[in-house]
């Protein structure tokens, strides 16, 4: 009996070792990542002591500004197809999440909703930005509507693409990286582990548009989630309550701003029941929805989704400038 015990911890052993050689993938280097994604329009700026935020301020200088805010482990680089494809008439501005990119770790140490409302807010304080058409995708789509709500002063209008919040969210099919996430002893070692080919398959998962995917987005999401305090992050964030911020449709219903809803058929990890559920629950809500399309619209069909950003926007009144 003890010569079998030793021979299958032997076996267990090796098994460990294996997965741990296969899938060993330490944090990127800060400075070679800056190089190679925080080029061009990237800038960088302390909003509050020690947190640096990853930003891009593009398109028309005088346009009417929109501010759009990625999902969960992504990045700002996700809104760039909208910024080619509409920063002809509008100024867009893109940051990265704390957690997130390259903007790194919080101070606080916290990665929840209010957080990231408030680090939206503290932005646009900064740019002297005082009304913007807020959006989102996912996480970013929570982030939107949440910051919508706190500050309904500086909220002209507002972009909900596959956005996270409603009630009756529930996966068809959660992308792998999540599912780890979501499972403590597995999350731990996500600290040390974190092949690129679960990133890929992640992203599969969550993309419809297969077209869409290459080499270098793969890249770049598995990189930058390796980037130093991301995966700290990514674990404190899955580890908050699931689901702990969930819209209900008397919170939604103060919500006056024009509002355009955004979604994929076939997306995987926020079902477009959700979508309805939204344009339901928002009065005087437009929703449009994508065959063929997944979790990610703006990377999936750039044209399309940007060209119906677009002509709903000719629908919506621009804010006037205040006049000094």
């Amino acid at each position: 009996m003890k010569r079998i015990l030793k021979w299958l911890a032997g076996i267990l052993l090796l098994l460990v070792a294996g997965v741990f050689i296969w899938g060993y993938a330490p944090d990127t280097d800060a400075a070679a990542m800056k190089a190679k994604y925080g080029g061009g329009a990237s800038r960088f700026v302390e909003l509050q002591t020690g947190l640096n935020v990853h930003y891009r301020d593009q398109g028309k200088r005088d346009g009417r500004p929109i501010v759009l805010i990625h999902g969960s482990n992504a990045s700002l680089h996700t809104w760039e197809p909208w910024v080619r494809l509409l920063g002809d008439d509008y100024r867009i501005i893109t940051l990265d999440l704390p957690g997130h990119g390259l903007t790194g770790s919080h101070p606080g140490g916290v990665y929840d909703y209010p957080v990231f409302v408030d680090v939206v807010n503290r932005l646009m304080t900064k740019l002297d930005i005082k009304k913007a058409v807020i959006g989102g995708n996912s996480m970013g789509g929570g982030v939107s509507w949440m910051f919508a709500l706190k500050h309904p002063d500086k909220t002209a209008a507002l972009l909900l693409v596959d956005a996270g919040g409603a009630p009756q969210w529930q996966a068809r099919k959660t992308p792998i990286g999540f599912r780890m996430m979501r499972m403590p002893v597995v999350r731990e070692a996500a600290r040390f582990i974190a092949p690129r080919s679960m990133f890929e398959s992640s992203i599969r998962t969550s993309m419809s548009v297969k077209s869409k995917i290459d080499g270098a987005l793969v890249d770049r999401y598995w990189e930058l989630n390796r980037y130093p305090g991301n995966r700290e992050a990514t674990m404190k964030r899955f580890s908050l309550p699931h689901n702990n911020r969930p819209a209900s449709k008397e919170m939604l219903a103060a919500i006056e701003v024009p509002t355009l809803i955004m979604w994929g058929e076939e997306d995987n990890l926020i079902p477009v029941r959700s979508g309805r559920w939204f344009a339901d629950a928002i009065p005087g809500s437009k929703l449009i929805v994508y065959s063929g399309v997944g979790h990610i619209p703006m990377e999936e069909v750039p044209e399309k989704s940007a060209a119906d950003v677009r002509t709903w926007l000719n629908t919506v009144p621009a804010t006037p400038v205040p006049v000094p």
